[in-house]
């Protein structure tokens, strides 16, 4: 099994509860830019409409803890949607976050089914949905299986669906913090996390179209928060062995690091691309 993916499913535990909570208080600021970055009240009511008389059916990928609904609710305005509400179904393979999303659903997206899975392993009908999504979501599959999860994730979405990936670009905060840490650290360069290319590569490999927009932005928090940077960067890595001093004092990650705090405040520079795909 993939290193990093299994302590990804560690940290997404009652246990780890305190550092996922560190994490968010800067990462909270990666699904509001998302929430912000398009008209998503507009684009769900098109969907309706395309879904006739139906509700939608909506597959959260590796849903975490429901982030991205909660953004899309306080800053997308998709409440005031002109649609039925949601069957929004929720796919993770720790149970906890399943537990987690179910709990923050928001109006419009009411709970359906669940699946306590990867998105390789995905059992689903062809077609199943008429959209998924996978908000930052996809850095622990593993490279050998991005095109399992890409055939998986097509299949659930059939002729008609659309797919919604955000994923961190390969320079984007995400993907160069994670080379610089295994590098600091000793680990194997073989578990390095997915980019947003490399999904990319994979689903277009499968014939599929992908639109892509990029974003850029910060997260950030002043140096005051540290207990906060030092969750966050943990779980970045899903490491907590190493402490934020043990990071700013480690090549190459020091030198990744340094810039990233200016002025009294830590920067961390975003590059993500947000993936529109169609079969």
């Amino acid at each position: 099994m993939n290193q990093t993916f299994e302590r990804s499913c560690h940290h997404w535990s009652e246990a780890k509860r305190a550092e996922m909570e560190a994490f968010y208080a800067l990462a909270t600021a990666d699904y509001r830019v998302l929430a912000e970055a398009m008209d998503w009240r507009a684009w769900l009511q098109a969907r309706q409409a395309a879904a006739g008389d139906r509700p939608l059916r909506l597959l959260d990928v590796a849903c975490g803890s429901g982030k991205f609904p909660v953004a899309l609710a306080e800053h997308g305005g998709v409440g005031d949607a002109a649609i039925q509400p949601v069957a929004y179904s929720l796919l993770d393979p720790s149970a906890f976050s399943i537990q987690e999303a179910r709990a923050a659903l928001p109006h419009p997206f009411t709970a359906d089914r669940t699946y306590e899975t990867a998105l390789q392993q995905l059992d689903c009908p062809r077609g199943a949905f008429d959209v998924a999504w996978a908000t930052h979501a996809l850095y622990a599959v593993p490279p050998a299986e991005l095109d399992a999860a890409a055939g998986r994730l097509l299949h659930a979405l059939g002729d008609s669906g659309v797919g919604v990936i955000a994923q961190s670009a390969a320079t984007g905060h995400y993907i160069r913090f994670h080379i610089d840490f295994l590098a600091a650290f000793g680990g194997d360069p073989a578990q390095l996390y997915s980019s947003a290319e490399q999904l990319r590569g994979a689903l277009e490999a499968r014939g599929a179209t992908v639109e892509t927009r990029e974003i850029a932005y910060e997260n950030g928090v002043p140096d005051s928060a540290r207990a906060q940077v030092e969750g966050f960067l943990q779980r970045c890595a899903f490491d907590d062995r190493f402490t934020l001093a043990q990071m700013r004092a480690t090549e190459p990650l020091a030198s990744y690091l340094a810039p990233c705090l200016r002025d009294g405040h830590w920067r961390f520079p975003q590059r993500v691309h947000l993936m529109f795909v169609t079969p």
